[in-house]
């Protein structure tokens, strides 16, 4: 008898994952290795098909209650932790592009996959397997990781196939967008930032689930009280508070996680080697000046030992107030090893994360001292000297006429997507 309950709720179980499967793209060998799983733990099977229960119905698909806890937790450790009827919401949208994928056949590679789940590693400095090592040690399998990228890269693909053609571009909107340095004109964002440590391992696992936990209260009096208790930069003294800057002076990983961002919203951590930094977009500007994108910075490093020591501290004090530019600081450095001096103009991209978020604050002949080298003991006179911007001129025409491109498809595609959802059987039990 017992052994008919077993092969009973075994069958219950396979079914529910096999349901489950379905609506989350999991492939054959994920299914019999859920299957097998269950069948080594029946005495607790009860709980897995709560587990695996639908907390939606969307037409002929299913999104369990796992797949949303799932996608809850990895929102959280991403910190873009949303509610949770917000985050089924996005669940229901994601089966309905997913519909509309598999009535044309359209589907990934693994390969494809891959590459999606690379590059959405590498926004935070990480390789893929530490990402999704990250997202274990937090609770988030690698499949709900898989999912949610796809889903992603799914809908990119069909959108682009489907509404390329009613989205083309003309010579004369590539014209008017140069002519504004670019497709999003001048913006100027009101950010705060929050760095915690990150120097080993360890470190850096604890300071992920703070920071994880500060994402879940992003509210902008919660984030300022939380920079100044936990942050290790120096704008703590301002609660984390930074002035108005350009997007196009943000570094590239910055300006990407803020333009995905409402004010209020807190971007996903960001990396800089030592330390873990996440942001909160206070308020946007538009402005009637252009903001092109810098493409390269001079900057100049002088070394300072004593680290955030008084002595070093004071040193700096000295050197800001005789030095009114980078060729300055030569005289201050003359005589010592040349190692304590750097002067570098480099593509923005290749600037290391720590400096590049320094270097958006500062405007030429500006200087800050929040960074430190060979583990605290050097102080970083961190001084901006100019940045060189790509002339309209010579801006490529096919990059603009791509960006507009996508922002069109992506406003035909939005548009499709809430006709799908307007035709649907959406049942929430």
């Amino acid at each position: 008898m017992t052994r008919k309950i077993g092969a009973d709720l075994l069958a219950m179980a396979k079914n529910r994952l096999l349901k489950s499967a379905q609506a989350t793209g999991l492939c054959g060998h994920m299914i019999r290795g859920g299957i097998l799983g269950l069948a080594l733990a029946l005495p607790g099977l009860a709980s897995a098909q709560n587990l695996f229960a639908p907390v939606a119905y969307v037409n002929d698909k299913v999104v369990t209650g796992y797949e949303l806890d799932q996608r809850m937790q990895m929102l959280s450790v991403l910190g873009g932790a949303k509610g949770r009827a917000a985050t089924l919401d996005a669940l229901i949208d994601e089966r309905l592009r997913q519909e509309a994928a598999d009535r044309v056949g359209f589907q990934l590679t693994d390969e494809q996959v891959a590459a999606g789940i690379a590059e959405f590693a590498a926004r935070g400095d990480l390789k893929p397997e530490q990402f999704l090592s990250l997202m274990a040690r937090n609770g988030v399998a690698a499949q709900t990781v898989r999912d949610f990228v796809a889903s992603g890269l799914v809908w990119r693909e069909y959108a682009r196939a489907r509404f390329a053609s009613k989205a083309q571009v003309s010579e004369a909107e590539i014209d008017k967008a140069l002519q504004s340095n670019g497709p999003s004109g001048g913006l100027r964002v009101l950010l705060s930032e929050l760095f915690l440590p990150a120097r080993t391992p360890e470190e850096a696992a604890k300071s992920a689930e703070l920071a994880k936990q500060i994402a879940a209260n992003p509210s902008i009096p919660a984030f300022a009280a939380a920079a100044s208790q936990y942050s290790v930069a120096p704008s703590r003294e301002q609660a984390g508070r930074m002035d108005w800057v350009s997007v196009g002076d943000l570094p590239p990983p910055l300006r990407a996680a803020v333009m995905g961002l409402k004010p209020g919203e807190v971007s996903a951590p960001l990396s800089t080697g030592n330390a873990i930094g996440i942001f909160q977009l206070r308020s946007v500007a538009e402005t009637n000046a252009p903001t092109p994108q810098a493409d390269a910075i001079e900057y100049a490093a002088y070394y300072i030992a004593g680290g955030r020591s008084e002595a070093a501290l004071k040193r700096a004090a000295e050197v800001k107030a005789s030095v009114d530019t980078c060729d300055d600081l030569y005289g201050i450095a003359k005589g010592q090893p040349e190692s304590v001096l750097e002067i570098d103009t480099l593509p923005v991209s290749q600037i290391p994360n720590d400096v590049a978020f320094e270097l958006a604050k500062l405007d030429p002949g500006e200087v800050s001292t929040a960074l430190t080298r060979t583990d605290g003991q050097t102080l970083v006179f961190l001084m901006m000297c100019g940045r060189s911007y790509a002339a309209a001129a010579d801006a490529d025409r096919d990059a603009v006429r791509t960006q507009l491109q996508s922002q069109r498809i992506g406003a035909l595609a939005d548009s499709f997507l809430a006709e799908m959802r307007a035709d649907a059987n959406i049942v929430i039990p």
